[in-house]
């Protein structure tokens, strides 16, 4: 699945990396704690986190994640958008919770594949 259907299929609304829209996403990973990203993931997945914060991003990059779906409405600060942006990374927010937002990537197709494997 692209990006570009990510946010068809989530209603969301891109907050950076439009030039990346194109790219395939495989897997996904919904998590508030870093921690938990970090311990799991295991390739390329989006990201849907309620937690906004600029250790979200960092965390991101750390585990060479590319798309990060902010959930439940949730808007960063722009210096969080600044740094994805610098970072090439893609920001999305949508406003459904992370169990339906995560429903729905299933349903579209997206797995956990490679994140709890």
């Amino acid at each position: 699945m692209k990006i570009r259907e990510v946010i068809r299929v989530l209603d969301a609304v891109v907050l950076t990396g439009e030039e990346n829209l194109d790219m395939d996403i495989n897997s996904a990973c919904g998590a508030d704690l870093m921690s938990d990203v970090m311990a799991y993931v295991k390739e390329n997945v989006v990201l849907l986190t309620g937690l906004v914060n600029l250790q979200v991003v960092r965390t991101a990059e750390m585990m060479d994640i590319k798309v990060i779906v902010f959930v439940r409405g949730k808007n960063p600060e722009e210096k969080i958008v600044d740094l994805a942006r610098e970072m090439g990374m893609t920001i999305l927010t949508t406003k459904h919770p992370m169990f339906i937002a995560c429903g729905k990537l299933y349903s579209a197709g997206v797995t956990g594949r490679g994140v709890w494997d």
